[in-house]
């Protein structure tokens, strides 16, 4: 038991390494954001923060988010709640110093590498998330509260989370742009794909 529990431990903070790599990676690209990353976008723009410290908005977002489930819905909230928030910050951070390395020109060619990078990261942290299992994240987590509170299925509460969440960090000065739709088109598919691929190949392994 002791070597399941640690397998997924690992598992999953390396999904939350790839998924701040990944938010990291689509903000530096300047082509837009995906749902939640335009949010972060946002608070950073409104807090007059550097694109360099989009690490410090997203641990505030995230932060408030998982105080707010705590409050609404404990029971959404565990170790993996913490394994996500604690280091994500740092990550975006860290992601956001990679990307300035490997991406110094923005040419377009450069920009749809680095947000193709991004999305692949992204897709892949949150599937190795979800296979390990051992908890949600505050957006995730919200989307569970609210889907309690008004009683339609997660499918629908999702999107028109994902709509506010663009809607709100647009209006705060987010980046809105090809990015934006094509993450709210193709995260859901491509995340179920990737992370029903980690289950098969990783069932013994966790």
């Amino acid at each position: 038991m002791k070597t399941i529990k640690t397998n997924r431990l690992v598992l999953a903070a390396a999904g939350i390494l790839l998924v701040g790599t990944g938010i990291a990676f689509n903000a530096g690209a300047a082509l837009g954001n995906d749902p939640i990353g335009i949010v972060y976008d946002g608070i950073r723009n409104t807090a007059g923060f550097s694109p360099q410290q989009l690490g410090m908005a997203s641990n505030f977002v995230n932060f408030v988010l998982a105080a707010v489930v705590f409050l609404m819905g404990r029971r959404y909230i565990n170790i993996g709640t913490f394994i996500y928030i604690l280091p994500y910050g740092a990550i975006v951070s860290l992601g956001t110093r990679i990307h300035s390395c490997l991406f110094r020109t923005q040419t377009l060619p450069m920009q749809i590498l680095g947000a193709a990078s991004g999305c692949l990261l992204l897709y892949t942290g949150v599937a190795m998330f979800i296979t390990a299992d051992i908890g949600l994240d505050p957006f995730t987590g919200l989307v569970m509260v609210i889907r309690d509170r008004v009683g339609k299925n997660y499918r629908v509460v999702k999107v028109c989370f994902d709509a506010c969440c663009i809607v709100l960090g647009f209006a705060l000065g987010g980046k809105l742009g090809v990015i934006t739709i094509l993450t709210a088109v193709s995260a859901g598919p491509m995340i179920q794909l990737f992370a029903d691929q980690f289950a098969v190949r990783m069932k013994k392994w966790i």
